[in-house]
């Protein structure tokens, strides 16, 4: 007799506003991350209050995007597109995924390339021509998820982060997403 595996249903949805629900389940999935030393920037989870207000910040910054990651209907990852500050005028043709990780819980399903892949079709929407983003050494799935999407690592950080008293290199990855050059998003009037 064999027993059939269901693949959950994966959704990726930019938020603007997160219910009580969803709040709940995204700050579980994030200490999930973090104990799982997810890369997520904390070491230890800050707690639950700490956790609802940085993403509710997040989602005021007008620099940031926040994408949820759902299985089967339940918050389970997110990530961040942010673009450039309106001083960078400069580097505003590139934009950057940051803060992007699946709970150990739901991994394995797909989760974090569907979720990559909408940031960067968001990205392209929106004018971008290149995204960027960092990851520490010890990320092992998620440099491999990164560079067969077409990443391009382009630099090393030797001493990028601290860890139980440990120093971890990082890693920075690029990709074009169309030939730089001509029009860009102008940071006085960020692409809505």
């Amino acid at each position: 007799m064999s027993s059939t595996v269901q693949t959950p249903l994966l959704v990726v949805e930019r938020v603007t506003h997160l219910h009580d629900d969803d709040m709940s389940a995204l700050c579980e999935a994030t200490n999930a991350a973090i104990l799982d030393g997810g890369g997520f920037g904390w070491i230890t989870p800050p707690g639950q209050a700490a956790l609802e207000r940085y993403f509710r910040g997040a989602m005021l910054v007008p620099e940031r995007e926040l994408f949820v990651g759902r299985a089967d209907g339940v918050i389970t990852g997110s990530a961040q597109l942010v673009r450039q500050p309106r001083n960078n005028e400069a580097q505003a043709f590139a934009a950057n995924i940051m803060h992007s990780f699946v709970a150990p819980f739901a991994r394995g399903n797909g989760l974090a390339r569907l979720m990559t892949q909408r940031i960067e079709d968001r990205a392209r929407h929106l004018g971008y021509k290149v995204l960027n983003l960092d990851v520490r050494e010890t990320q092992e799935a998620a440099i491999a998820l990164y560079e067969s999407l077409g990443f391009t690592r382009w630099g090393v950080h030797p001493e990028y982060a601290r860890v139980r008293g440990q120093t971890i290199k990082g890693f920075f990855y690029t990709k074009a997403l169309r030939k730089t050059g001509g029009d860009v998003p102008s940071p006085q009037d960020p692409p809505s």
